[in-house]
């Protein structure tokens, strides 16, 4: 039942985006932008797109995976990555567990090689506080949780200290992103 009704919010949130986008674009409002563009992408060989995180990239001690980007507007100056286990929710609130931030990733970089970033990257904090991917951590159990690597391309760099966390960056990047992808792993201990 849960599920049912998440899934039909979901779709209802989605539907009133396109209607707004699409009126928008009739109206000749939104930059061009929207549905008419390439999807901006990010690609990885570490494991399929809805697939199980394999266990080098898991935990603590984990390898951040590598990624390419591409179909970035043409505008496109920076990319910021928000890496969150989405199946959790601390004190009854609406915050996750944020495993990894990461902002000013040139767009000549074309994406970020696995376990470091290139020249000119900030990592933000983390949960732990730290600077630094933390990999899934799920305990064993039925189910998997969901990871979400969410890709934004921006129009310009930030200017944020690496001290910054998740909610200081959606600050920073409000009314600079020109698309977004996500990425989904699943993981849970045991395996």
């Amino acid at each position: 039942m849960r599920t049912t009704i998440r899934t039909a919010v979901l779709a209802l949130i989605a539907a009133a985006a396109i209607g707004v986008e699409t009126a928008d674009a009739q109206r000749g409002r939104g930059g061009g932008r929207g549905f008419n563009l390439p999807p901006l992408l990010m690609e990885t060989d570490a494991f399929p797109d809805g697939g199980i995180v394999p266990e080098m990239y898991a935990g603590r001690g984990g390898v951040q995976p590598g990624f390419t980007f591409s179909n970035a507007p043409e505008d496109t100056v920076s990319y910021a990555i928000i890496f969150h286990d989405i199946d959790v929710a601390f004190g009854g609130g609406t915050d996750d567990v944020l495993h990894w931030i990461a902002w000013n990733i040139p767009v000549e970089a074309g994406g970020i090689p696995e376990g470091g970033l290139p020249d000119g990257a900030v990592e933000g904090a983390n949960i732990m506080g730290q600077n630094a991917y933390f990999g899934p951590g799920a305990p064993a159990g039925p189910r998997y949780h969901h990871y979400v690597f969410e890709l934004y391309a921006l129009n310009e760099m930030l200017d944020l200290p690496a001290s910054a966390g998740r909610a200081d960056l959606l600050e920073a990047m409000a009314g600079k992103v020109v698309a977004k992808s996500a990425y989904v792993g699943r993981y849970r201990g045991g395996e």
